[in-house]
């Protein structure tokens, strides 16, 4: 219940409570024999909170539509009784709760015993029991007006209205329009009813003017006893959908010569000149209005109806569920960085040469009054380079001088041995925390960039309009769009019914945005509907093929591959092969790709993956090394990045032209920094990338012999291509063969 105010409306409230008063006196000529209809709009305006003496003077003012004193002074008791009660309320600031319909009940006893009335022959009842029947009638009138106007004062504009409040406001019209049908006459009602009408398809663009039509010509078929005002005025509103996306002129030419038809129809264009003029006018007049209305005051207007505009709480939710994400990725970014800082060798100088002299010096040199340090430096410092000492490695001046230098020997390559053992156990140790570096720089990475990503704001478009229009064209009705994101990386997501086609939708919306678009997922939701995720189709697509064979005698090859998708817009494929043959040689190239993977999948930078990854085979055991043959192929550019780490020439296959891809580093592991080769390829539609282990190579003998064979090739798919050659080098093989794998991938276009 809101809180009353004891006040005269100020200027702005002067026009609702003129329109207020007009009303009331509309209502009073709804019924037959003008009844008090207005007691309901004025108990729901006090109910509602409006001023109480504004709205008493305004049914006073209306009750003057009865010309008789009986039923001015009806109206005079009801008001005052109804001022008092609401008054007492606001002064003691109580809430009024149901009570008030008792008050409102009350307030009806004037009506049974001052209201004239004639009662109606139809009901053989006396004519207080109609009375009574007439209060209880209008009191349940007061019900439905409350719902109205406070649906009109408190949600209109602002959110979506019940089907109660949509309902409660129907039949408020209806008894309005019966009332100025009846003042009025129908051309006054018809001007008001077309003018609604036609302002609702403007600003509404939307199948939802047609049921609202129907509503319009209720109080004609109540009052006429009808049914084709309904018929009429749902034509009416079907014309003007139909001719609006040409223009708001095109429209209303459209709707009033169906106007024109239909009173022609009806006969009402063969009565007198005024009733004629008044006809055509009444059709004409509102149409001119809404034609004239400057645009940008009818956008205006389209951007406060919030019913049909788009939904924006739901954004809004989401970017900041977005920047309180990316806020708290960008923290635990700097987290990571610290770590990092952390994790790095600290640059001080090394001590070891002075520490070791100074135990020689305590050990042997207690008594001896030479002094040799400078000697004795440059003996640990060769014994630090060669890690023992003999006695040629002694300085002339240290051998004449020292009377232990067999002691000296053998206490300082002790020391030496010492310093060996620390020095490996301390370079496992830094080249742990420089490994533990590495990582904590490429999370820090990826969640920076995860946080610049998060922290974009989605935005509405003028996009997601045209789309949904393009959609309703083609007979498809969307309930939701959702569309963010750049050209490049643009992704759209709309509700429609579940059976809808998903290639029909995305031809519809490409063309719609200018955009290539595929269907990146469907995720289906309640009620027979579904959630189409469209994406910005990349230019090219790829296939794969793959041809393997162990060496002869073992159950399992040494050679591993992956073919993997990294995001929408770029894959991975890569080739390794494991040192030897067999199951061990498979374990550690399948590591190999695996780890590869997974720092890929992370989108860790690719410097840090290459050179994580070797540390991480280095430090898993003795000798296990792979080579590997590794390319991330962008599929809107074709750009290729290929790394290639101690494995045999490659190959791209572009038309008549054959390129070789060779590095030179060692394989993966072997030693403690990896240092690939890498190189930057652009493929076109149709090339061929082509991998493969040492087993193919070595069966072929030499990269000449390989380069013949290739450059007689002309393939049409990448696994004919990798099976031809693997047979090729199998046919080649002699006795002593290995492992043989051949990879090949082709770029299509999308």
């Amino acid at each position: 219940m809101h809180r009353i105010r004891l006040r005269l409306p100020a200027a702005k409230d002067a026009l609702f409570f003129a329109l207020l008063a007009g009303s009331m006196a509309l209502f009073n000529f709804s019924l037959p024999q003008q009844e008090p209809l207005s007691f309901a709009a004025l108990f729901a305006a006090l109910a509602c909170g409006r001023a109480l003496f504004a709205s008493c003077a305004a049914y006073l003012a209306a009750s003057a539509a009865f010309l008789s004193w009986e039923g001015t002074l009806c109206c005079a008791v009801q008001a005052c009784f109804l001022l008092l009660v609401f008054a007492l309320y606001a002064h003691f600031r109580r809430h009024m709760g149901y009570e008030r319909f008792l008050y409102g009940a009350i307030a009806q006893l004037p009506f049974l015993f001052l209201f004239p009335h004639a009662g109606y022959a139809l009901f053989p009842i006396p004519i207080l029991a109609q009375k009574a029947i007439l209060a209880a009638a209008i009191l349940l009138c007061a019900l439905l007006f409350e719902i109205s106007l406070r649906a009109l004062l408190f949600r209109a504009f602002r959110c979506r209205l019940t089907g109660a409040e949509c309902a409660a406001l129907a039949l408020c019209w209806l008894l309005l329009g019966m009332g100025l049908l009846h003042a009025l006459g129908e051309a006054a009602f018809t001007f008001a009813a077309l003018l609604a009408l036609f302002g609702a398809a403007a600003l509404t663009g939307r199948a939802l003017a047609v049921p609202f039509a129907v509503v319009l010509a209720l109080p004609l078929c109540a009052v006429n006893v009808s049914l084709a005002p309904i018929a009429a005025y749902a034509v009416f509103a079907c014309l003007a959908l139909l001719f609006l996306p040409y223009g708001r002129a095109a429209a209303a030419l459209a709707l009033f010569a169906a106007y024109a038809a239909e009173r022609w129809l009806a006969g009402a264009l063969s009565a007198g000149t005024l009733s004629l003029v008044l006809t055509l006018l009444a059709g004409a007049l509102p149409l001119l209005i809404l034609c004239i209305l400057p645009r940008p005051l009818l956008e205006r207007m389209q951007r406060t109806l919030l019913f049909y505009r788009e939904r924006s709480l739901p954004r809004i939710a989401v970017n900041r569920s977005r920047r309180a994400a990316g806020e708290q990725l960008y923290e635990v970014s700097a987290l990571f960085r610290e770590i990092e800082c952390a994790f790095r060798d600290p640059e001080t100088e090394d001590e070891a040469p002075r520490r070791i002299r100074e135990k020689l010096t305590a050990a042997l040199c207690k008594g001896c009054k030479n002094t040799c340090d400078d000697e004795l430096e440059r003996l640990i410092r060769v014994g630090m380079a060669k890690g023992k000492v003999n006695l040629i490695d002694l300085p002339a001046e240290l051998a004449k001088r020292c009377v232990n230098a067999a002691g000296l020997l053998f206490v300082l390559n002790k020391e030496l041995a010492d310093y060996r053992r620390c020095a490996a156990e301390l370079e496992t140790a830094r080249a742990g925390r420089r490994l533990l570096a590495q990582q904590a720089h490429g999370v820090s990475e990826i969640l920076k960039d995860l946080a610049l990503a998060q922290s974009e704001e989605y935005t509405s478009s003028d996009q997601e309009e045209a789309l949904a229009r393009a959609l309703q064209e083609h007979g498809i009705l969307c309930a939701e769009i959702f569309l963010y994101g750049d050209r490049d990386g643009c992704t759209v997501s709309m509700t429609l019914p579940a059976q809808t086609d998903g290639r029909a939708v995305c031809r519809i919306a490409g063309e719609a945005l200018a955009l290539p678009l595929a269907l990146a997922d469907k995720i289906p939701l309640p009620a027979d509907r579904a959630c189409f995720v469209l994406r910005r189709k990349p230019r090219y697509d790829a296939a794969f093929g793959i041809a393997a064979r162990p060496k002869n005698g073992e159950t399992q090859s040494g050679d591993t591959h992956s073919v993997m998708r990294i995001d929408e817009r770029r894959f991975l494929v890569a080739l390794s092969d494991g040192m030897g043959s067999g199951e061990n040689a498979r374990d550690v190239s399948a590591r190999t790709l695996s780890l590869l993977e997974s720092f890929y999948k992370a989108k860790m930078p690719s410097e840090t993956v290459l050179s994580a990854v070797n540390s991480l085979i280095a430090f898993s055991s003795e000798e296990t090394f792979s080579c590997l043959d590794l390319a991330a192929v962008d599929l809107d550019t074709g750009s290729a990045d290929v790394v290639k780490i101690g494995s045999p020439a490659g190959f791209l296959l572009s038309g008549e032209e054959l390129k070789i891809l060779e590095g030179e580093s060692l394989p993966i592991g072997m030693l403690e920094a990896v240092h690939p080769a890498t190189m930057r390829l652009t493929l076109k539609e149709d090339d061929f990338l082509l991998f493969m282990s040492d087993g193919v190579t070595a069966a072929f003998g030499s990269t000449a012999d390989l380069c013949a064979y290739l450059s007689e090739q002309r393939p049409l798919n990448p696994q004919a291509l990798a099976e031809n050659v693997l047979a090729a080098a199998l046919s080649r093989a002699r006795g002593e063969d290995d492992d043989m794998t051949v990879l090949a991938v082709k770029l299509t276009a999308a």
